[in-house]
């Protein structure tokens, strides 16, 4: 199988269900709670990945990443992000050593 697009095609497909009726599936009665809401549900992935990460095996660390990627794509769908500028933002680090790149975002 060709992985190459799916994040395209989690974007196109998250975007779809947004303004959906909250009744309709998971993504529109999580958008329809709320910002906070979501951000939350990020931050419950996040720590379930890391919990994984540290005592899960090979199958649970991957699943726990893709709850946490699915979530954070819906918060970048809610505050209407691209992923295409997460994509750009990543570009722009590469060859960047991490503290210099975090040195300047401190100026």
């Amino acid at each position: 199988m060709d992985h190459a697009d799916i994040l395209a095609r989690l974007e196109t497909v998250i975007a779809g269900r947004l303004g959906a009726d909250p009744d309709s599936g998971y993504v529109a009665r999580l958008h329809a709670r709320g910002l906070g809401k979501i951000a939350q549900k990020v931050g419950e992935e996040a720590t379930e990945t890391v919990i994984a990460a540290l005592t899960g095996d090979d199958a649970e660390l991957t699943g726990e990443a893709a709850d946490l990627l699915f979530h954070l794509f819906v918060l970048l769908g809610a505050r209407g992000i691209a992923i295409d500028a997460v994509l750009a933002e990543l570009v722009r680090r590469e060859g960047t050593s991490g503290i210099v790149e975090k040195a300047s975002r401190r100026s």
